[in-house]
């Protein structure tokens, strides 16, 4: 069996759309480094891109909901709505959505109210649907419904369906094909990178006619249908969000490559070997598979691979335009900019409609000029009604004061 090479880069700096790992200096170090570059203007994509990938990942859902849409690019104050009750309407893909999803009970966290968990699969339907319905030209396939749960279950609905969408166009583009060609492709991939690491395991695969199949469910779902423990799912979704498209097979190569023993220990026929290999064991060591993958991808990238016959022939939609996605990262705002951003232009707006409806003058820019001690308007609207109404009427006013700026409040 081949070695391959450990080479040494800088730390942080992005290798071919893999992320070279650091040295371990404890999760409160990591959680710092983080937080300095979510609040960085631009955003440092590179050290969350460093974090997903090194040891322990992005450490809790707290910092996934963070990092997770950055590392897609997602303004989380720009989110799409909670699709209607007509997304599921006329919807070509609906009940296989629906069979799907009634299926998955295993991937809902244990113990969890079957309540609960029913309004999270009627939620996980509208979210698959609605990425379909907002992009005609993708197809549904079983599997897609296990990457949907892991984001819901993560960063709630409207989240989900903005990096559903994201990842649909980009690292799942190839799976979302008419037919399985583009699928089988990156599949291909597998037995090239064996080649290279451990030749005998590689022709004795050959022999055994084995061929890429049984990694299948493992590439389409980024594991998540075939492993048990959810924070390994999450684990390899960090480490997949942060990665190249055709990462997820990397790693398979990594997983096989370890069974290396078992493998060739087992008789040298089809339906044994994949009878073998199609049962991914549950107490994988992930940490070093994660950096085995990152190793073998840096020694033989896919543009390495693709020099073989069978890769050479077909394009890749997700590597083709994983490099215009990759940049398309790279100048994002921090959320207290964002979030800024999104009060001065919703204040914009609801200035513009008084204007337009001519009720400028009775709504203020912000609620301080309305209900500040110097705001003429409002006292002297108090002094006439005294005047004309009474002391009742001051009682009424005085509590419309009370509540009425939490009401303006609601409108900007």
């Amino acid at each position: 069996m081949k070695r391959f090479k450990r080479k040494k880069h800088k730390v942080g700096v992005e290798v071919n759309g893999s992320v070279t790992r650091e040295p371990d200096c404890g999760k409160k170090q990591k959680l710092v480094e983080i937080h300095q570059a979510l609040n960085s203007d631009p955003v440092d994509i590179e050290t969350l891109r460093q974090a997903a990938a090194s040891k322990g990942g992005l450490l809790t859902d707290e910092l996934r909901r963070k990092v997770w849409p950055k590392l897609l690019n997602i303004n989380v104050y720009d989110l799409p709505y909670k699709p209607g009750r007509d997304v599921r309407e006329n919807h070509k893909d609906y009940n296989q959505v629906v069979l799907d999803v009634r299926r998955s009970m295993k991937r809902f966290p244990k113990g969890m109210p079957a309540t609960e968990r029913a309004v999270l699969q009627e939620q996980l339907i509208d979210i698959i649907l609605e990425v379909l319905k907002c992009n005609p030209q993708l197809h549904y396939y079983q599997g897609y419904h296990d990457v949907a749960v892991t984001l819901l279950l993560v960063v709630g609905e409207r989240m989900a369906i903005a990096m559903l969408h994201t990842l649909s166009k980009y690292h799942l583009r190839d799976f979302m094909d008419p037919t399985m060609d583009s699928t089988k492709h990156i599949l291909n991939y597998l037995m090239p990178l064996l080649d290279q690491v451990d030749k005998e395991l590689h022709d004795f695969m050959i022999r055994a006619e084995v061929g890429t199949i049984f990694a299948l469910s493992w590439l389409i779902t980024w594991y998540g249908h075939v492993l048990s423990e959810f924070k390994h799912t999450l684990r390899l979704y960090d480490f997949f969000l942060a990665s190249h498209p055709v990462m997820p097979i990397y790693l398979t190569a990594t997983i096989v490559l370890h069974r290396e023993k078992e493998v060739k220990q087992t008789e040298c026929d089809m339906a044994m070997v994949h009878h073998l290999l199609s049962r991914i064991p549950q107490d994988l060591p992930y940490e070093l598979l994660i950096g085995q993958a990152q190793d073998l991808f840096n020694q033989y990238p896919p543009s390495f691979l693709a020099k073989w016959a069978a890769l050479h022939s077909r394009k890749s939609q997700s590597i083709s335009t994983f490099k215009t996605f990759q940049l398309s990262t790279l100048h994002q705002r921090p959320d207290s900019v964002l979030q800024r951003l999104t009060k001065t232009q919703g204040s914009t707006s609801s200035r513009q409609a008084a204007r337009h409806s001519g009720l400028e003058a009775a709504l203020p820019w912000d609620r301080g000029q309305l209900w500040g001690k110097g705001n003429r308007m409002v006292k002297m609207a108090v002094w006439g009604l005294s005047a004309t109404l009474g002391a009742a009427v001051i009682v009424v006013a005085q509590t419309a004061m009370d509540w009425g700026p939490e009401v303006l409040l609601q409108l900007f």
